[in-house]
């Protein structure tokens, strides 16, 4: 039997992944398991909760028969503001989970806009009023799903994120909990109070009886029941983090001066920063976590299709797989002046436009599908790069590069377009379970406060000089693509 153990689950948009690390930091075991979304209607985006917790009873089965040893704790990282929604005494769900990505209340965040309430929002949250949050998405189940209210009026309902789903789950239901960094992208949550905000429940009509005890990320959330898991019982849920502030975590990020880009369905860039700093360039004001140190803040843009664009144009393309569609893409040497802006589910940060759709601009009769498939590697890139100059508008200092994780990561085609395109080295750790890694090590002291992959696993990718010189004329086209989907109609 080893000691010093963990496993980590990183619970994520299309799949659940779960690792094993030792008390040095090292990733011992691997397990994943597929989600699937369904999309309902346009606009809309929803997943099983029953299946999200299914997936990670899966990978902890999977990670225990792997590796038999002694599991000193158990870390959550999760897809954020993806809601559940559930009564609290049988632990059903009332509705499908509502993601992240859905837009089915767009309508009902402009009229909050118009009503004039979003500076005071932005003030107590640091996030303008979006569908992205779950305390719209909350609203709409009130309203529109009757067994909710029943139950909220019985004093039954329970709604959360992702990870106050999966330790109610764990705990046999004992334990309704969430930590600083997931309650800070609700939009009900006080970041400078560190409490849920009475006047803003009030604004969305959520009932604050329905919303999990805010903690901060390391705290001791509970154990594990009998029969929930394979795990045994009474193992310690150590710590409990938002996927992208977990990722921030993992790369080793303590002060302000880099910037994290997680690649995945969507993307997320965070920064930490001096203190708490509203943004007055199209991102958000976030908790990055809150652990023994206190409690550190950071700056965040979020992007809602990032490499799910390479998927999107691969299967329009007739391509077998974003792979592909990158070799493809490698092909000719650029787009040929074609632009593509994947707003496939608006526009995130920091365009911020609910109602942009996805478009193509600049093709000719010269136009290959390899211009299309460098088109849509570079508007993943470029999405990217938007929000990094939105980050030093706010922070008024250059940053100093990026460093990157999710699974797009791993194109090295990719990382070099970014590069080029921001002028800055990108890094790109080789241990691509950042996040996971990230909660891990706030889960446990053994294995070190400051552990974190270390430069010789890094591998950098630095700006072509000969490519910098290029990239004017696509900044050039894509800010003309960008207004053209944003104008008003």
């Amino acid at each position: 039997m080893t000691s010093g153990h963990v496993i980590a689950i990183d619970q994520g948009t299309t799949n659940t992944k779960a690792i094993l690390v030792d008390g040095t930091g090292k990733v011992v075991a691997k397990a994943s398991a597929p989600l699937a979304s369904n999309y309902p209607r346009p606009g809309w985006a929803e997943q099983s909760a029953d299946d999200i917790w299914a997936g990670v009873q899966a990978v902890i089965a999977e990670i225990v028969a792997m590796y038999p040893c002694e599991i000193e704790g158990l870390a959550i990282a999760n897809q954020r503001e993806t809601l559940v929604v559930w009564d609290g005494v049988t632990g059903r769900p009332v509705s499908p989970a509502i993601l992240w990505q859905c837009r089915r209340t767009a309508k009902a965040c402009e009229a909050l806009i118009r009503s004039g309430v979003n500076a005071a929002v932005i003030d107590a949250t640091g996030l303008s009023i979006n569908a992205l949050f779950p305390a719209s998405k909350l609203a709409w189940v009130l309203q529109n799903v009757p067994e909710a209210q029943t139950l909220a009026d019985q004093g039954r309902l329970r709604a959360g994120t992702v990870d106050s789903w999966l330790l109610y789950k764990l705990t046999g239901g004992r334990e309704f909990a969430t930590d600083h960094s997931n309650a800070s992208r609700t939009q009900l949550f006080h970041t400078g109070a560190l409490a849920w905000d009475e006047d803003l429940c009030a604004l969305f009509g959520v009932p604050s009886s329905a919303l999990p005890t805010p903690k901060p990320s390391d705290s001791l959330f509970g154990h594990t029941a009998e029969g929930t898991s394979a795990l045994a019982p009474g193992t310690p849920i150590l710590a409990m983090m938002g996927d992208s502030h977990a990722a921030l975590y993992g790369h080793g990020v303590r002060n302000p001066g880099l910037v994290k880009a997680t690649y995945g369905t969507g993307s997320s860039l965070m920064t930490v920063t001096t203190g708490r700093i509203l943004s007055k360039h199209g991102l958000s004001s976030t908790i990055a976590w809150t652990n023994s140190s206190g409690t550190a803040y950071a700056l965040e843009g979020n992007i809602t299709v990032s490499a799910q664009a390479a998927a999107f144009a691969a299967t329009m393309l007739g391509l077998a797989d974003a792979h592909a569609l990158s070799e493809l893409a490698q092909t000719v040497p650029d787009s040929g002046g074609v632009t593509f802006v994947p707003a496939l589910a608006g526009l995130g940060a920091p365009h911020w436009n609910d109602h942009a759709t996805g478009t193509i601009a600049g093709m000719t009769l010269a136009t290959t599908p390899a211009h299309v498939a460098r088109a849509t590697l570079e508007a993943i890139v470029l999405q990217i790069a938007d929000v990094f100059t939105a980050m030093e508008k706010d922070i008024g200092a250059q940053l100093q590069g990026l460093l990157a994780d999710g699974g797009a990561s791993s194109n090295d085609a990719l990382m070099q377009l970014q590069a080029d395109i921001l002028d800055r080295p990108v890094s790109r750790g080789e241990q691509a379970e950042v996040g996971a890694i990230g909660v891990a090590t706030m889960a446990l002291g053994s294995l070190g406060a400051d552990y974190h992959t270390s430069d010789n696993d890094l591998r950098q990718f630095t700006p072509n000089v000969h490519a910098v010189a290029d990239r004017s004329l696509i900044l050039q086209n894509w800010r003309q693509a960008i207004t053209r989907v944003t104008a008003v109609l």
